[in-house]
Formats: structure tokens, C-alpha cells, sequence
């Protein structure tokens, strides 16, 4: 089976997964995965930053595929354990500059190395953890909700990942122009979030 089927099979498999997983109702974890789930594709902001993880990781390739996703994932974790209840500032401001910064560091010519992607999304990261956090509906357990925004942060990671693999249909030349469109159209909507005309 080829690579790039083994990839969307998977995603596929992940975007069943908590519909399975919520198909006992009942369960006050349930309430708290549904709200988790939901909330990273609530603003553009998010879905951007995190589908441009992704990109970013199929663009350096090699361990990067599944280092890089991994950091933020592991560090939004963090960020939103760490500063609970605290006030963060510029957490909005960090992650519209998010969105900025991961799309022209796809679109330019710059490789960063695994560690500096790993660090640079990391760094990001925890302020969408905390954004995350703070948006927690009160009355949904904090398990749950944790667990369903880390999932679908994964998923999104996951998309950028096959997107970055499948387009351009196999033609490296393709693919670059492709991806490198991507992150520019993504840096601008970024762009547009900071300066608030987005």
C-alpha cells in the first residue's frame, strides 16, 4: 500500500476515532471531550497555525513528520497546564503572530533544523494552550476537555501533514511551489489577524 494511502487512512481513522469514542452518552467526560474537540476549529487563527505545523513538518520531512507536530502538541499541553487560572499576556497577539511566522518560514527557502522547528513551534505553543484553557467552558470536566483539544490539534497536525505529502501529485517541483503558496497565503491571513483587519 502506497505511503500516501497508509497517511490518509490514517487521518481518516483519527476523524472517526471520537465520534466512537463519544458513542456512549451519559458521561460528564463526554460533554468535556465534545467542547475540546470543537474548540481549535472554532477560529481561523488556530486551524491555520496548526494545519501550518503540519506543512511545516512534511516540507523538512524525515523526523521531522512526526518531532515537530509532537513538540507543540506536548508544549500546548504544558501551556495549558501551567498557566490555568493565570493571566497571560499578549496571548492573542502571539498566536495571530503565530500564523505569521509558520507560514513565511514554510513559503521561504530557510530548512530550519529539527531542534529549532521543534523549539520554534514549541515556543508558540504554549500560548495556545493557554488560550485554550481560558476558553474552557465551566461546567465540562477538564480531563475531557484537555483531551479533546490535544486530539484535535493532532488532526490538524495530521491534515497539514497530508496536505504537504499529496499536493503537487508527486513532482518535487510541484510540491514546492505548492506548499511554498500555501505558507504565503497563510502568512498573509496571519498577517491580517495582527493588524486586525482579519
Amino acid at each position: 500500500m502506497p505511503r500516501t494511502t497508509r497517511l490518509l487512512l490514517l487521518v481518516t481513522g483519527l476523524l472517526v476515532a471520537p465520534g466512537v469514542a463519544m458513542a456512549h452518552p451519559g458521561h460528564g467526560m463526554n460533554l468535556g471531550l465534545a467542547a475540546g474537540l470543537a474548540h481549535p476549529w472554532s477560529g481561523i487563527d488556530h486551524v491555520l497555525a496548526m494545519t501550518a505545523v503540519g506543512l511545516l513538518a512534511a516540507r523538512l520531512g524525515g523526523r521531522a513528520l512526526w518531532a515537530v507536530p509532537a513538540a507543540f502538541v506536548g508544549l500546548m499541553a504544558l501551556g495549558a497546564i501551567v498557566t490555568a487560572g493565570l493571566s497571560l499576556p499578549f496571548t492573542e497577539a502571539a498566536i495571530a503572530l503565530s500564523v505569521v511566522v509558520f507560514g513565511f518560514t514554510i513559503a521561504s527557502r530557510l530548512a530550519p533544523p529539527v531542534l529549532a522547528a521543534m523549539a520554534l513551534v514549541g515556543a508558540f505553543a504554549l500560548f495556545h494552550g493557554h488560550a485554550h484553557v481560558g476558553e474552557m467552558p465551566a461546567n465540562v470536566p477538564a480531563v475531557g476537555y484537555g483531551i479533546g483539544f490535544l486530539v484535535s490539534t493532532a488532526l490538524l497536525h495530521a491534515l497539514g501533514i497530508g496536505l504537504g505529502l499529496v499536493i503537487g501529485n508527486g513532482d518535487p517541483v510541484l510540491q514546492w511551489r505548492a506548499v511554498r503558496a500555501c505558507g504565503v497565503a497563510i502568512g498573509l491571513v496571519g498577517t491580517g489577524l495582527v493588524l486586525g483587519t482579519i
